[in-house]
């Protein structure tokens, strides 16, 4: 008489998260599934409730954090991974159960870094750099409208965000310019959007302001060149712990920063910015490299000393160009800014690396 095998018990569920409809898959220690649900978001909310401790594995998307902060209080195990590395592991055609599925595949490769859960704090002020940069948006469209609706009549706006409100002002005010009356108040309603904007982007920065005051990681970010209020407190709500990344050439590698590679055997073939990681952060670290650089320029006009960083960038910006110049500032700005967290030192702009030994 043979006994009967036990049935499979489940260590690791996959779930495939979405708006109302989410997909599990349940697994055993041997990565086989062994059972599968589909829930609606009620029952998706109260599936874990007073379940012995899983492994809950989801692409870092949309909610996913909540979800994680949730899970973890209930005393799960959770791991979010990125969905682009998610991406190869999905086989055939796209399903919510193949998704799920290729999760559960993804989740056993060792080389794929799961993303660390935010804390509200963190996506807090994550969203306060979202909205401003919604409200920056709109100041742009409203400034360009009104540089367009201008130029039909013959007014010719200046360059510079700043020099357009004057312009406006005089048109409006003029009562013999060819501006017909019924656009006038239009475009003086325009003018106020703007205004509201540039108001509402000042109130976010002072709340960004007020949590750098606190937040120790973005005070110590401030120090380095080209790095402000925004680019720091971006930092710090994203990138939180710096510690996480093996080297700073894979924190810069994370941005986009570092060259794409096609290689094999004894060619080695680099071309463009890989471009992948966070646009916004990556955005932030090139434009304060091309404001060291402008006022690298400035202070060597005027015979002013410069460090090591700032000559090096002035140097590599006259064999190569001034964006490529700016990227690569990025680039050295971002490994030295890990490597600043890493070792818990201030960033040194004439920081030179010791040599490795010889073996």
């Amino acid at each position: 008489m043979h006994a009967t095998p036990k049935p499979a018990v489940a260590t690791t569920v996959a779930v495939d998260l979405a708006k109302d409809v989410f997909e599990l898959a349940y697994a055993d220690a041997q990565g086989r599934i062994v059972a599968r649900r589909r829930l609606g978001r009620a029952a998706f909310a109260r599936v874990f409730d007073n379940h012995a401790p899983l492994r809950i594995v989801m692409e870092a998307c949309g909610s996913a954090h909540h979800w994680a902060r949730r899970f973890q209080r209930q005393g799960h195990a959770v791991t979010l991974l990125p969905a682009h590395d998610v991406r190869p592991y999905v086989h055939r055609s796209k399903t919510d159960r193949a998704d799920a599925a290729g999760l559960l595949e993804a989740q056993r490769c060792g080389a794929i870094r799961p993303v660390p859960v935010k804390t509200p704090q963190q996506q807090g002020i994550q969203g306060l750099h979202r909205v401003r940069e919604f409200h920056k948006a709109q100041r742009t469209a409203a400034i360009n409208l009104l540089r367009g609706l201008l130029r039909e009549f013959g007014v010719a706006v200046p360059m510079g965000a700043t020099k357009v409100r004057p312009a406006v002002l005089a048109a409006l005010e003029d009562a013999e310019h060819a501006l017909p009356m019924t656009l006038r108040p239009a475009l003086a309603a325009l003018l106020d959007a703007v205004a509201q904007a540039e108001d509402r982007m000042r109130a976010v920065e002072d709340q960004l302001a007020a949590f750098a005051a606190e937040d120790l990681r973005s005070q110590r970010l401030q120090r380095a060149g080209g790095v402000g209020l925004l680019t720091a407190t971006a930092l710090s709500a994203s990138v939180g712990d710096f510690d996480r990344f093996p080297s700073g050439r894979h924190f810069a590698s994370s941005l986009g920063l570092t060259p794409r590679e096609h290689s094999s055997g004894t060619r080695r073939r680099l071309g463009r910015v890989t471009k992948r990681g966070d646009v916004y952060l990556r955005m932030l670290l090139i434009h304060g490299a091309r404001a060291v650089l402008r006022s690298a320029k400035v202070a060597r006009q005027r015979q002013q000393p410069l460090d090591r960083t700032r000559a090096w960038a002035l140097a590599l910006a006259e064999r190569v160009g001034h964006n490529k110049a700016a990227v690569a500032l990025a680039n050295k700005t971002a490994r030295r800014l890990w490597a600043a967290e890493h070792h818990r030192t201030s960033f040194d702009p004439d920081h030179v690396s010791a040599p490795a030994p010889t073996p």
